[in-house]
């Protein structure tokens, strides 16, 4: 078997994992010339022996069949390696190696040889449709970059390393969108809109632990889709839309208290006029309207005093 099993302390039976190593193989060129010249001299022989009479034809036959024979078998152990691409070795039921070499290789004609791409891959997942932190349905996807590592591991760790890696993908995005809230409102909290690259970070450390044991290594993880669900999206915006004003009419107030402190300052110390609490108080409030109205505010002539 290519995973001998061994019982644990708690008495169930689980598979030690193959790591890869490097197969045993021979140049392919050298191999395909000799079993080029062999067959050339089984049929060489098998001409040669109509012209023998007795033991000499029966050797003849003999030599024929037995360089036909060794010359097929030598030609069946040739295996061509495509760059971006190795080939597991497995020789009845054991893993025997890989190779990774490209080019014309020879292995034992015996052998099963499994192609396994280590070309680096890129994989959306699927659209999802999850609950975030705060309960609210969002709908989120992501792309992963990944590679295989360890070519033991990918074909004789799980039962197909491709739709392992999708399943992983999906789990762990999913995770990862109900762990965090999509918005921090205003908070220090991590969330998926306003901390992406932390989250990414995290997507990608979850999810490499995940593949390891499928001798996958994830190099790269990125949220290409992240949106409110279309049911609570009119009023989420709204939300943000009042938070954004809110927001904006909080800078205002703070600019036009600055404002006003340093017109009652100014007026104070350069001695312009003298006002008492009341007067000020008048003051600060015909600023304040004057500052932080939305609309042009009119100007009005006092012709009296400064009481009337």
């Amino acid at each position: 078997m290519a995973a001998q099993a061994q019982v644990s302390a708690n008495g169930q039976v689980s598979a030690q994992p193959v790591n890869e190593r490097t197969a045993l193989f021979l140049p392919g060129l050298q191999m395909l010339v000799l079993g080029g010249v062999l067959l050339l001299a089984g049929t060489a022989l098998g001409i040669a022996a109509g012209h023998f009479h007795g033991p000499g034809r029966v050797a003849a036959l003999v030599g024929c069949i037995l360089a036909l024979i060794i010359g097929v078998f030598v030609l069946r152990g040739l295996t061509q390696v495509v760059p971006g691409h190795a080939r597991v070795i497995q020789l009845f039921g054991r893993y025997r190696g890989t190779i990774r070499e490209s080019g014309l290789q020879w292995v034992n004609p015996f052998t099963v040889r499994i192609v396994v791409s280590t070309r680096i891959r890129n994989q959306e997942s699927a659209q999802a449709k999850v609950n975030d932190a705060d309960g609210n349905p969002i709908e989120i996807a992501a792309v992963v970059v990944w590679q295989v590592r360890d070519t033991a591991n990918a074909i004789y760790s799980v039962d197909n390393y491709l739709q392992f890696v999708t399943i992983q993908t999906e789990t762990a995005v999913r995770h990862i969108a109900s762990s965090y809230p999509y918005d921090s409102r205003g908070t220090e909290k991590l969330s998926l809109r306003d901390n992406a690259d932390e989250i990414t970070q995290r997507l990608s450390a979850e999810l490499a632990d995940r593949v390891k044991s499928a001798g996958v290594t994830v190099i790269e993880t990125r949220l290409t889709r992240l949106s409110y669900a279309p049911e609570i999206a009119q009023a989420m915006l709204r939300q943000q839309q009042a938070s954004a004003v809110v927001g904006a009419r909080q800078r205002i107030v703070e600019g036009a208290v600055g404002m006003v402190q340093l017109a009652l300052q100014r007026l104070e110390e350069e001695g312009v006029v003298e006002l008492d609490e009341e007067r000020k108080a008048a003051m600060v409030s015909n600023l304040l309207v004057v500052l932080c109205s939305e609309q042009a505010t009119q100007q009005v002539v006092n012709t009296g005093s400064l009481y009337q």
